[in-house]
């Protein structure tokens, strides 16, 4: 994992199935110069959809690291998961509420 050579163009490739990102497009700003990978989620939204990044992050974070010459570690030392960890339906919430 993380080693793969993606055989098919970069604009087919989907990095965040939640916000429809494509690997085109984490290339794409990292050529515009965006060297920051906070940055870069924030700018295309990664981990902000239903997933809360569970799926996107990590793919992020290495083709980040390989375009920047960073180390993964480098990457994400700086990222940190924000609550909710793993999805909570509305129902949870208004409960909480009335309660």
């Amino acid at each position: 994992m993380g080693g793969e050579v993606v055989s098919k163009p970069r604009d087919v490739v989907i990095v965040c199935r939640c916000n429809d990102v494509t690997l085109d497009d984490v290339v794409k700003a990292i050529e515009a110069g965006i060297d920051d990978f906070e940055l870069l989620r924030r700018y295309l939204r990664l981990g902000f959809g239903p997933c809360q990044g569970r799926s996107c992050i990590a793919i992020a974070a290495r083709v980040f690291a390989r375009a920047t010459g960073r180390s993964l570690n480098e990457v994400l030392a700086n990222f940190r998961v924000r609550p909710p960890i793993v999805p909570v339906s509305m129902r949870v919430l208004v409960r909480g509420v009335r309660s």
